[in-house]
């Protein structure tokens, strides 16, 4: 999708004669650097490994935003109780209690109520089981992204729009811009200027 209307080209400075595809393009670019499929609400999968003593992870994709209707940006949480690597075998007869009790590997539902979670920074606190025993995987179903177009986005998709019309190699005459040249020439297009304005929305951990 394009993070500018027409209704909005000029006023974020670009020409009245900007074709779509200039700012279809450039909002593909800023999502394939952002490492995500949009940058509106979209909902993610995270399977991840919990460090041994800890029971927090971090989610890879911000801003965390509850879909509409929804209470939170979780949508399900599940987890589960892995042998442990080898080094995080802290307590053996509990290991085995564990096991008696749980087949080992098997995923578990948790109430996302339970689940602590900082929309600020990504970070979720996971409780412990009955057990006193730590999970060491968990599988995180979330949303995140926007339900309106901030303005910062629509800065960095304008000047975007006039790095690829201000580079000769890329200002060609066509009735469509190529997407794999705008991608060759990626390192000019996303700037320092678009960096910083995008660099809130870039995903962590990823690539």
């Amino acid at each position: 999708m394009g993070y500018l209307l027409p209704t909005e080209y000029v006023q974020y400075g670009l020409t009245a004669e900007t074709t779509d595809d200039w700012v279809t393009t450039a909002s593909a670019l800023m999502e394939s650097y952002c490492r995500r499929p949009s940058l509106m609400v979209t909902q993610y999968v995270e399977r991840l490994r919990i460090t041994a003593g800890s029971q927090t992870v971090q989610l890879s994709y911000r801003p965390l935003m509850a879909a509409t209707g929804a209470a939170s940006a979780l949508v399900s949480v599940r987890v589960r109780y892995a042998k442990p690597r080898r080094g995080e075998l802290a307590d053996p007869f509990r290991e085995q209690v564990a096991w008696a009790f749980n087949v080992p590997g098997s995923w578990s539902g948790l109430d996302v109520a339970a689940v602590d979670l900082n929309s600020t920074t990504g970070e979720v606190t996971l409780p412990q089981n009955f057990l006193g025993l730590d999970y060491n995987e968990v599988e995180i179903t979330y949303t995140s992204g926007f339900v309106t177009v901030p303005v910062s986005i629509k800065v960095a998709c304008a000047q975007v729009v006039k790095n690829a019309q201000a580079t000769p190699a890329v200002n060609v005459k066509r009735s469509q811009v190529d997407s794999l040249q705008i991608e060759y020439f990626s390192g000019v297009l996303i700037d320092p200027q678009v960096q910083a304005l995008l660099r809130p929305y870039v995903a962590e951990r990823l690539g």
